[in-house]
């Protein structure tokens, strides 16, 4: 094990737009400096990262979904190995695959959630779309809380996460009856 118990993984095309939103947020989770946890930006999923996988006790993937309206919200679903149609060994991987390998290779699956932004705009280009850069706000709120939930004790989280948390309540609030709590979205 690493001292990471955690890992963000952000994934997507950069050079198309909304594509590369599941990057952006990785990004910023790792200007947080939260203890214990580890962001990774990737084009793409691939098998080496079950490697990754095995030595943490938990996983949020965030990534793109393509919507037709401006009314769609960030999504969060809990993702489980045993869920995998297929483990793919190829140049590329959906997030359940990937707990799948781990647990085949490494004996271990971390827990491990799924975040979805929605994306409007998959041009080429390296600007997101105003629903995407909402999506951004709202994704780190919910990765935040999803940190909190699971750590033992709030003290867990370093200070730049608990700042996070607070400076997003704001904006949180007023988005709860849309979006409902994210203990309902994961249980």
């Amino acid at each position: 094990m690493t001292n990471d118990q955690w890992v963000v993984i952000g994934y997507g095309n950069t050079l198309r737009r909304d594509d590369g939103v599941g990057q952006v947020v990785a990004m910023r989770v790792q200007e947080w400096g939260c203890l214990g946890v580890r962001s990774l930006s990737r084009h793409q999923l691939t098998p080496e990262l079950a490697q990754t996988l095995a030595t943490v006790e938990g996983a949020i993937f965030v990534d793109a979904y393509p919507v037709s309206g401006e009314t769609a919200t960030v999504q969060v679903f809990p993702l489980r190995s045993e869920d995998a149609d297929t483990i793919s060994v190829g140049h590329h991987c959906d997030p359940r695959s990937l707990l799948a390998l781990a647990q085949a290779l490494y004996d271990h699956s971390p827990s491990a959630w799924l975040v979805t932004i929605p994306a409007v705009d998959f041009e080429f280009g390296e600007t997101l779309s105003p629903i995407a850069q909402q999506g951004v706000t709202d994704a780190l709120l919910h990765i935040h809380r999803l940190l909190a939930i699971q750590a033992e004790s709030p003290t867990q989280l370093s200070s730049g996460c608990t700042e996070m948390g607070q400076q997003g309540q704001q904006g949180q609030q007023g988005q709860q009856g849309q979006q409902g709590e994210i203990g309902e979205m994961v249980s």
